[in-house]
Parts: structure tokens; sequence; C-alpha cells
């Protein structure tokens, strides 16, 4: 029973940083049927210019508390991402939309490998051991163990998903997003302007995935050039799980690969004294989305994104 618990808090923990990944990608899928293949690499780079800004601080004001340091650091990889998304879209996506849909799809995928090449230029294509800046002593519950950085993994994604949705269901913004996702073009009749809104998506996302590099990189101690690739496609995998183009699916598709490859890695590795488990976690993940899309090719909870005219 304590196994079990452990890996479904140690589930819990990964699909929340998969969620808000996920989030990003159905987000901009929903509105101009995108997927964006660099979501990941920005997620990357919101881990690495966290990393630089703690080693900039812990170098030239020692003393400062942890958790401030940490606070900055995230403030200014949501600025960074927010930035780069913004160009992303404008520079390589927006020319490209009315083209064929496999023109974008490839140009995102050169973005993503132009986005790790370049980090791997500025950020050299070592392992950063990422600091520990909150209190490493385990909290116990029934049994299992959870940490501080956990806890806050955990708190920060439900605030991220419910302002989120509160923002898509309740502010202008959300209602331009919605009727921009509908049909483009009859929502610039009312006085939507489509460019702004779906700049506006690529902004939001790209906060969210600097949230979960941070997060993540703070989790596992470490950053690195290539982070991204692995938890994107998950997150990816998560979105199509879940109902791609679909907020809510998103986030359950995300909690339950989480918790799929947690307690499959937890048990196999049980099981077999270790010989299987966390190197082979990645094939549950996968097993189950291919039931899942073999039986129900739209996802758990159905696509939301309607036909266009």
């Amino acid at each position: 029973m304590d196994i079990l618990l452990q890996q479904i808090i140690n589930g819990l923990v990964l699909g929340s940083m998969y969620a808000l990944i996920a989030l990003g990608y159905t987000m901009v899928y929903g509105i101009i049927n995108l997927i964006n293949f660099a979501h990941g690499e920005v997620m990357m780079v919101g881990a690495l210019t966290s990393w630089s800004i703690i080693t900039l601080m812990q170098e030239s004001m020692p003393g400062t508390p942890g958790y401030i340091i940490l606070i900055i650091a995230l403030v200014i990889a949501c600025i960074v991402c927010a930035t780069l998304n913004f160009a992303i879209e404008k520079v390589a996506y927006r020319p490209l939309r009315n083209s064929p849909k496999l023109a974008p799809m490839l140009t995102a995928m050169g973005m993503s490998i132009l986005l790790q090449t370049l980090a791997m230029i500025l950020w050299k294509p070592t392992y950063k051991s990422y600091p520990t800046l909150l209190p490493n002593t385990p909290i116990e519950v029934g049994g299992a163990l959870i940490s501080t950085t956990q806890v806050v993994i955990l708190g920060f994604t439900a605030v991220s998903l419910g302002t989120l949705m509160w923002v898509v269901n309740h502010t202008k913004l959300g209602r331009a997003m919605r009727a921009t996702s509908e049909n483009p073009r009859v929502a610039a009749l009312m006085g939507v302007k489509p460019d702004m809104v779906i700049s506006a998506t690529f902004i939001i996302g790209a906060v969210l995935a600097a949230i979960a590099g941070v997060m993540y990189a703070s989790n596992y101690g470490t950053a690195q050039h290539a982070m991204g690739f692995l938890p994107g496609l998950k997150a990816f995998t998560a979105a199509v799980f879940g109902g791609i183009g679909n907020l809510a699916g998103a986030v359950v598709g995300a909690i339950l690969l989480g918790l799929i490859e947690s307690i499959g890695a937890g048990y196999i590795g049980a099981l077999t004294g270790g010989v299987l488990g966390s190197h082979y976690s990645d094939i549950f993940a996968f097993i189950v989305l291919i039931i899942v899309l073999t039986l129900r090719p739209s996802g758990l909870l159905g696509e939301r994104v309607a036909d266009r005219a």
C-alpha cells in the first residue's frame, strides 16, 4: 500500500507538469489546428533561463532566501518564453497559416531542432546541476514521502490551471479565443482580431511551459538543452489521449498519463528487483495511448474543435 501511495504522489506530480505543457499544445491546436512541436523546447528555454538567473543571483546576492530567488527566476523565465513564443508565431507560423498543413508541421519540427541547437550553443551541451532552493526535508503522508518542491509543483499547477480556465471561460479574451477557435473569419466580422488572439494564445502557452520547465528542473535537479524533447512528446501524447483541442481533456490525459507511467514503472521495478522500471517507464504511456486511440480515436473526452467552413 505504501508503494501504491508513493507512486500515486509521484504520478500526480509528473502528470501536473505534463498538464502545463499539454495545455499549450491543445490551446494552439484548438485555434489554428497546428501542433507546435517546438513547445517542449520553449519549456527547455524556461528551465535554462531560470538556471542562469539563479546562478547569477546566488553569486551576486549571497544570503538571499531561496524562494525569492526562485520566484524572480520564474518570472524572468516566463517573460523570456512568452517573448520567444510570440516571435516564433509571428516569424515562423503566421506566414504559413493558409499553407497546406504539412508546411507548418515541418516548420514546427525545424523550429524545435533550431531551438535545441541554439540552446546548446548558448548554454553548452552539458548537464547543469539545478540548485535546490526550497527546504528538502521530505513530508510524510500516510507512509509515503513528498518533498516541498513537489508540493509547490502541485500548488503552482492547480493555480495555473484554475487561472487559465477562468481566463478562457469568463473573460473577453477567452470569448475571443473560443470564437476564433470556432471560425476565425466570422469572428473577425464580429470585431475579434484573430492575429491578436492567436498571439495571446502562444504567449499563455509559453508562460505555462516556462512554469513547467522551472518545476521540472527543480524536481529532478538538472537541466540541459535536450530536456524538453521527451516531456514535450509525452505532453503531446497526453493532449491526444484526453482529446486534442479540449482543455479539460489535456489535463485529464496528462494526470492519467503521469499516474500510468509512475505506477507502472514502480510496480514493474518492484516485481523485477529493479531490473526493469524507470528505464522502461515510457512504454506504459504509449501502450495505453495506442489502446485508447484504437478504441476511441477522438481521445477520452473527444474533440471539441468545430469543423471550419
